[in-house]
């Protein structure tokens, strides 16, 4: 604090932030959140599918299909979760409600009795899921040729 002629007073600091860095930083947090993710893998289930004689290929996206497999044994699984034959519709009905595109895909073992998939279906339908497939196998045929 020196007379007129001296040095001059500090100004006050400056109010804005510097955005210099903010750039590094967005790309350090893009890097960081690439590393650290994990993906969900779906679990591979011990289901022999049965063969048809013709198949037709699904085009839907894959975010509007929800897998259910049906194992030899009984068990039911959705999204990698056991669940009872009478959960299945409390469980698909919110999802169904969300998402009207979705395509329920059964994926039963070929050992599943038919009385099972068909209370399955029951279940499906009471959860107003009303766009089911079949997941099978394309049967391979050995035709011999004629002499």
């Amino acid at each position: 604090m020196m007379s007129k002629a001296g040095l001059k007073r500090k100004s006050k600091a400056a109010s804005e932030i510097p955005s210099s860095s903010l750039a590094d930083m967005a790309f350090l947090l893009l890097i960081f959140f690439m590393v650290t993710t994990t993906f969900r893998k779906e679990e591979d289930r011990d289901v022999v599918f049965p063969d048809a004689e013709a198949t037709e290929k699904l085009e839907q996206p894959r975010k509007d299909i929800l897998h259910v497999y049906i194992e030899s044994d009984g068990a039911i699984y959705i999204n990698d979760q056991l669940y009872a034959t009478e959960q299945v519709s409390n469980v698909i009905a919110p999802m169904y409600a969300e998402n009207t595109a979705m395509v329920v895909m059964l994926r039963s073992d070929r050992d599943v009795a038919y009385n099972q998939i068909d209370q399955i279906l029951k279940e499906l339908q009471a959860a107003g899921a009303v766009r089911v497939s079949f997941y099978t196998n394309l049967e391979q045929r050995v035709t011999r040729e004629r002499r």
